[in-house]
């Protein structure tokens, strides 16, 4: 029996209910270990290379040692299970650091059970908003979104899984960045500061049925820039999946605002089709809370006072059984 078996049967047997969010507690004991962690490391203390065990999960026998590349650190691990608003149960299967000093890369292999990997990334101490590093799957990339900058958080991606295998190894680097001195010259190596990152990938089991969000409001602001609102438009995800705006611009511009609500809300796509040519592919939906409204409008140049059809499609990055995605747009004219 491994060790991680072990954690397993404990919590089967375990007479005391989970708490609604465990992720909560499991987040906060994760910061006090990071804060013990420094302040080991200003006393002296000698790290070792962080080296992961085999996991065994259903549906994959072999028993074998996965390796984290070498990042050196002590690893602050990120919870080992927790439970996301709609019910989804994930499952750690690897953890470590990536560091901003040195080589600037990391790997996990970890075993395929047919369940759908995310790839999570926490900044360490909630360092500074920076260069985020690319995601591939056994050496080569992923469609999906990026990790686009240092939130406040744990950040969780999909990691597509290529059919046919038993297990993946998933890598997260540092790319060396830029900046533009002129146009069209050279660069020179990015001022930017990297932050360092809690790293793990979960495996996850979706609810048993599906769970909609919350509905989202109808509190968009009244205008956006010199744009007010001219139509809008709300649905569920996958259920709703298309939608179409009538518009006419007297000075040629207009925006639609997207919004959405539940757990996958940053995976999904809109395709915009503008007077019948196809304009852009917009990768980001933010997720509605109880704060500000939030705004990230996709912009677009239409003839000056003639009418216009906007079509656009849905979709989403990633595996998403049971897990429906609430989305509002305001089309904005000037």
């Amino acid at each position: 029996m491994t060790a991680q078996d072990l954690r397993d049967v404990l919590r089967e047997r375990a007479e005391a209910a989970s708490p609604a969010n465990p992720y909560r507690h499991e987040h906060v004991r994760a910061r006090i270990r990071r804060t013990r962690v420094r302040r080991r490391a200003a006393a002296g203390a000698t790290v070792a290379a962080l080296v992961l065990g085999a996991s065994v999960v259903p549906g994959v026998t072999e028993q074998r040692q996965r390796e984290t590349t070498a990042v050196a650190g002590a690893a602050a691990e990120l919870p080992e299970r927790f439970t996301a608003h709609d019910g989804t149960e994930y499952r750690r299967l690897a953890s470590g650091v990536l560091r901003a000093k040195g080589e600037g890369k990391a790997s996990f292999t970890v075993p395929v059970s047919g369940r759908p990997l995310d790839v999570a990334v926490e900044c360490a101490g909630g360092g500074p908003v920076g260069p985020v590093p690319d995601v591939t799957v056994n050496g080569n990339r992923t469609d999906g979104p990026a990790f686009w900058s240092c939130s406040d958080g744990m950040s969780l991606r999909p990691v597509t899984v290529p059919p046919d295998v038993t297990e993946v190894t998933v890598t997260l680097t540092y790319e060396p960045g830029c900046d533009v001195v002129e146009r069209d010259g050279p660069c020179r190596p990015t001022a930017a500061e990297r932050p360092d990152l809690d790293l793990a990938v979960y495996e996850w089991t979706p609810p048993a049925q599906p769970v909609e969000p919350a509905p989202i409001g109808d509190d968009a602001p009244v205008r956006y820039r010199d744009m007010t609102p001219a139509g809008s438009a709300t649905g569920v995800w996958p259920r709703d999946s298309s939608f179409t705006f009538e518009a006419e611009s007297r000075t040629g511009k207009v925006a639609v605002n997207q919004v959405c609500r539940g757990d996958l809300a940053g995976r999904m796509w809109f395709r915009y089709l503008v007077g019948g040519e196809e304009k852009t592919l917009a990768a980001t939906c933010p997720d509605r809370g109880s704060g500000r409204y939030p705004m990230a409008p996709v912009e677009f140049l239409v003839p000056k006072g003639k009418r216009v059809t906007i079509n656009g499609r849905l979709g989403m990055w990633g595996e998403h059984t049971n897990r429906p995605v609430r989305w509002s747009l305001t089309l904005y004219v000037e």
